[in-house]
């Protein structure tokens, strides 16, 4: 008698995206880590940390967007949902109250975070590799334009980091989110919308 042979097992929906999910995520993080040596954490999803080789700025989309269009050079940017990353050099975050102080918006709410030692940001797909719907991007990835041996270049404060030049530059970049955050908030405060995403906490640091 001929033995009958169970057709193959089809793998359950949970179990296709977990094996898909898992070579994506394992490609991504090790394309972060073996490409521009940025440390990663976690797979679900893949999480950059910030304070090591890069701070980074996290503001609203559109407030972004618009400061985007006000400096030219920047670090690489990343957006996810409504919020956008702007990433600056390691220890901006620890000098960004004295930077508001001194560009005079000390004092003035702001929906900015800056994250430091101990923060992270979702990690975007590798530039030109496809992500899932609604997944993180890059909108000015990581790459060599004003880089030294392929490094990405992040904007610090002269005699921190900067390499002068038409290197991206803190300063104006920070002057640039601080404008229109704030001209995000006026704009809001008009119309009678509440604040998003600044419950309770209108500026924080790590």
């Amino acid at each position: 008698m001929t033995p009958t042979v169970p057709p193959p097992r089809t793998a359950l929906p949970a179990e296709r995206n977990s094996r898909a999910d898992g070579v994506s995520r394992g490609a991504c993080a090790r394309w972060y880590e073996q490409e521009l040596g940025w440390a990663t954490a976690g797979s679900a999803p893949v999480r950059l940390l910030t304070g090591l080789r890069f701070d980074a700025l996290v503001v609203p989309a559109a407030a972004g967007r618009a400061a985007l269009e006000r400096v030219g050079a920047t670090g690489p940017v990343a957006l996810a949902g409504r919020r956008m990353s702007l990433l600056v050099a390691p220890g901006s975050a620890d000098e960004l109250p004295g930077l508001l102080d001194w560009l005079e918006w000390g004092g003035v709410a702001l929906d900015l975070t800056a994250l430091g030692v101990g923060g992270r940001i979702t990690a975007p797909p590798p530039p030109g590799r496809p992500g899932s719907p609604g997944a993180a991007v890059w909108l000015r990835p990581p790459g060599p334009p004003h880089g030294q041996e392929g490094e990405p270049v992040f904007p610090a404060l002269s005699g921190f980091g900067s390499r002068g030049g038409d290197a991206p530059d803190l300063i104006r970049l920070v002057d640039a989110v601080a404008t229109e955050c704030h001209r995000a908030r006026l704009a809001r405060a008009r119309t009678g919308l509440p604040p998003k995403n600044s419950a309770a906490q209108p500026l924080a640091f790590s």
